[in-house]
């Protein structure tokens, strides 16, 4: 959690391998995700690199893992995920893997291929046995009503193969049996009809059974037909016209005892097919469990196989090519954890040269790295959705861990509805472990769920103001006695039955002794509900409550800069940026603050009626003016506020000038030691203010980090990497050789008039906290006034009864509307209010993150 306030050291090392130790050490890093590597080769092509080999070796074993996967798929399994990460295989371990994987694979491609076989030989028998019995029925039954005409037949109702029929046609009766489409038999019989010219007979007739279409593998119920022909011209465009529209045709025999000894022969085929089939299915069974058993863990252990060549690709061997060189970004605090994973590796590959990490200086801005737990991730990630943090600027997240909720509260302030979010993300916190809930498809679902702990504190301070507002579902609570008393101000005024009649209104005088006795003890009192001007108090209260608490966050905000100046050795920023910054906010706007505070303390219900405006007093302070009218809050005033509007008026010129004149200055006195260190060309060196006379060595300027130690001995809070200037300008320090005045005037000048315009603008931006609070309000007791009140108009029976759906609806729209959509409104508002008027002040954000190398488990799910 140190690492929460401000992002880790994070240094740039160098890992020496050996070539025999470098595939295990890779693989003990992964494991442990420490380290981010470098490509040392990023003008090497893919496939010019030293381990390409092994790369397509692994992309090999992929390709028939997902060969195997999708036989799993055809055959209504699921491949469950990895019950336990495996490590990455060694040489002969993934000799082995290779060769299982290959021989299950040409097992199934046998088993299937053979399989396939026999369900169309199967299916072939089948359909033929099909046509058989239903062409002998045809065969030995009168021919059906309403067939065409055949030419010289003496009777339709005579059975096809009656010997007597034989000597009326005077020809041989052929036949063409078998099976069709359904969706293509009309079509079928058609043309036939208008290609043979009548000289056929046609029977079509569906088959008992369905049966598999072999081209869709859908079950399709085929229909056999049976075609009666005389003539072998006939004959040939029937076989033709079948043939076109892929009709499977069988030979069909003419005698009956013929027929029948083919029927018989079929019949014992299926029985022997089916046996063999049963068979070889079960033995699919038994390759598929071994497929299914095996294959989560060899997919695991060739992705991190694979992983770990690519990472092997980004390596430089040096010169005698039996050391692998790479570079990483390493958390410092992590550097004894990386030796211990150097060590390790090189004994498991059993080498006897110890691999080890050198830290090398460098000038390159190191990536971000803040390390999160479940609770901190949600405001981690809305601080990322702004920008990465630059290296070891102050992280916002954890000062919105409190703000954020407490921001998005003010406007969703309901003790009610508070506490439905609460309870909703309470829920997701007790079963967060839950895999139902983690392994969502919902996008949306997954998105409540990663901010459960942000839900779940939103809820929880949305009830803190809803008690404040004494307002649950727009109803308010009496936790307390009312502090104003009815009875008093009756038994002190005339308030008599006929003035009672015509006056529906009554007003409570606070200056009466008793009719008000003293503040609520917490929160607003109850009997506000039933004022009339209720509502211009809460306005009133409201929009005084949002500009303190604005100004508040902003100036914590410039505050949370000075730890920026001070960790990055700027020290001159806090004179030539902080201060100024801090006169200008808290000379206008922390004055306005002390006026809201001032008017609430010295004036009292006696004399509230002759109480100044506030906001005539600010706008006369900017026109140097004072309004006869409108009373001063104290002595003095006038003056005491030209002094403060003076004084933000002339910090403007020293946060716009200030620090670019002093690195000009700074730049030139550093140009004049250079220039005094030429001196050797006249006779003499010169070193600083010390002249040596000519012939003297000088001392060489030594860089800084030549001379620290690698891996340790280093400063507390000067880390090797750490830019003398901080991450707003860039990155880039004062002692460059070349500075851009120009180009720092101009950064200089923008983010002067950002900070002066936006010290106004970012304070009015506050004033959505009381339009939203207001609003949430407003539509709470809308809800309430036409939904459930008329739940509550008839008391009898029927009233109870009518109550339930009144009731439904108004949980259903207190859900949908306000809590889903006015709470996603209250979130985005208290978002841009963190990220434009909040972090602004401070927060640079133009960082990159840490991305370690490590065998993730969700990857390989």
């Amino acid at each position: 959690m140190g690492s929460l306030f401000r992002s880790e050291e994070v240094c740039l090392a160098q890992l020496f391998l050996q070539s025999a130790s470098a595939y295990s050490c890779i693989s003990e890093l992964g494991e442990r995700g420490l380290l981010e590597f470098r490509d040392l080769n990023p003008k090497v092509s893919p496939f010019q690199r030293r381990f390409v080999g092994e790369v397509r070796r692994c992309e090999d074993m992929e390709k028939t893992f997902t060969f195997l996967q999708q036989e799993l798929r055809g055959a209504g399994r699921v491949l469950g995920p990895c019950p336990e990460s495996p490590r990455a295989p060694l040489a002969r371990e993934a000799l082995r893997v290779q060769e299982q994987s290959e021989q299950l694979a040409q097992e199934l491609r046998e088993v299937t291929r053979n399989r396939a076989s026999l369900r169309g030989r199967l299916r072939d028998l089948r359909q033929y046995l099909h046509v058989l019995r239903e062409g002998q029925r045809f065969t030995s039954l009168p021919a059906p009503l309403g067939s065409p005409p055949r030419p010289r037949a003496l009777s339709e109702r005579e059975p096809i193969l009656d010997p007597s029929l034989h000597q009326h046609l005077e020809r041989k009766i052929n036949f063409v049996a078998g099976v069709i489409h359904p969706w293509r038999v009309t079509a079928f019989e058609r043309l036939l009809w208008r290609a043979c010219r009548g000289y056929l007979v046609a029977s079509f007739v569906e088959m008992p059974e369905p049966m598999e279409d072999p081209a869709t593998g859908e079950s399709i119920t085929w229909v056999i037909f049976l075609i009666s022909y005389w003539g072998e011209q006939i004959g040939q465009k029937i076989r033709k016209i079948s043939d076109c529209f892929h009709c499977q045709v069988y030979p069909y025999p003419e005698s009956e005892a013929s027929r029948e000894d083919t029927i018989s022969g079929l019949q014992s085929q299926i029985q022997d097919l089916s046996v063999v089939l049963e068979e070889t299915e079960q033995y699919l069974a038994q390759v598929l469990d071994k497929v299914a058993l095996a294959l989560p863990a060899w997919r695991v252990q060739v992705q991190k196989m694979k992983a770990i060549y690519l990472i092997l690709n980004q390596c430089s061997f040096d010169v005698t090519e039996k050391c692998l060189i790479a570079e990483v970004w390493c958390p410092v605090q992590d550097l004894t954890q990386v030796q211990d994973a150097l060590r390790q590796g090189s004994y498991q590959s059993g080498s006897s040269v110890e691999c080890f990490v050198q830290r090398i200086p460098t000038s390159e801005r190191p990536p971000t790295l803040i390390r999160t737990n479940k609770f901190t991730a949600g405001f981690q990630s809305i601080v990322d959705a702004y920008g990465v943090a630059s290296y070891q600027e102050v992280n916002p997240a954890p000062y919105a861990i409190i703000t954020f909720p407490f921001i998005f509260a003010i406007m969703f302030g309901d003790v009610g509805h508070g506490l439905l979010m609460f309870l909703f993300a309470l829920w997701m916190v007790l079963y967060e472990d839950s895999p139902r809930l983690r392994q969502g498809t919902n996008e949306i679902w997954l998105t409540f769920f990663e901010g459960r702990y942000l839900i779940l504190l939103m809820g929880a301070f949305s009830i803190y103001t809803g008690f404040i507002y004494n307002e649950c579902f727009s109803k308010a609570t009496v936790i307390f006695p009312s502090a104003w008393s009815v009875a008093t101000m009756a038994n002190h005024s005339s308030w008599s039955s006929a003035y009672l009649a015509t006056h529906p209104s009554l007003t409570l005088d606070p200056n009466v002794t008793g009719v008000f006795r003293g503040p609520y003890p917490f929160g607003i009192d109850p009997i506000w509900s039933l004022a009339t001007n209720h509502l211009n108090f809460l306005n009133s209260f409201k929009m005084k409550m949002s500009v303190v608490l604005g100004i508040v966050h902003m100036g914590f905000g410039v505050v949370l800069g000075v730890f920026n100046h001070l960790h990055f050795k700027q020290r001159h920023r806090l004179v030539l940026e902080f201060l100024p910054e801090m006169i200008f906010l808290l000379a206008l706007f922390g004055y306005l603050v002390f006026l809201i505070f001032y008017k609430w303390v010295k004036f009292s219900a006696a004399d509230s009626r002759v109480a100044p405006s506030i906001l005539i007093h600010f706008i006369d302070m900017f026109l140097f003016t004072s309004n006869v009218e409108n009373l001063p809050l104290y002595q003095g005033q006038v003056p005491v506020q030209t002094v403060l509007v003076v004084l933000a008026l002339a910090s403007v010129p020293v946060l716009l000038l200030g620090t670019p004149l002093y690195l000009w200055c700074r730049q030139r006195a550093l140009s004049t030691v250079r220039l005094g260190g030429c001196g050797w060309l006249s006779g003499e060196v010169q070193v600083g203010h010390i002249s040596l006379p000519a012939g003297a060595v000088p001392l060489q300027p030594v860089a800084r980090g030549e001379q620290e130690p690698l891996l340790d001995g280093q400063e507390a809070g000067n880390s090797v990497n750490t830019t003398t200037e901080d991450v707003e300008s860039g990155g880039h320090s004062p002692d460059a050789k070349h500075l851009d005045f120009s180009e720092i005037f101009m950064h200089q000048a923008i983010h002067t008039i950002e900070y002066c315009l936006g010290c106004v603008s970012n304070t009015a931006s506050y004033l959505r906290l009381w339009a939203l609070s207001l609003a949430h309000a407003q539509l709470s007791e809308v809800l309430w006034t036409m939904v459930m009140r008329n739940g509550f108009v008839g008391l009898s029976y029927v009233g109870g009864v009518v109550l339930v759906p009144v009731f439904a609806a108004f949980a259903v729209l207190t859900v949908a509307i306000l809590l889903v959509m006015e709470g996603l409104s209250a979130f985005l508002h208290a978002l841009r209010l963190h990220w434009v008027e909040f972090q602004n002040k401070f927060y640079v954000g133009a960082g990159y993150k840490l991305c370690p190398f490590a065998f993730a488990p969700d990857t390989w799910d």
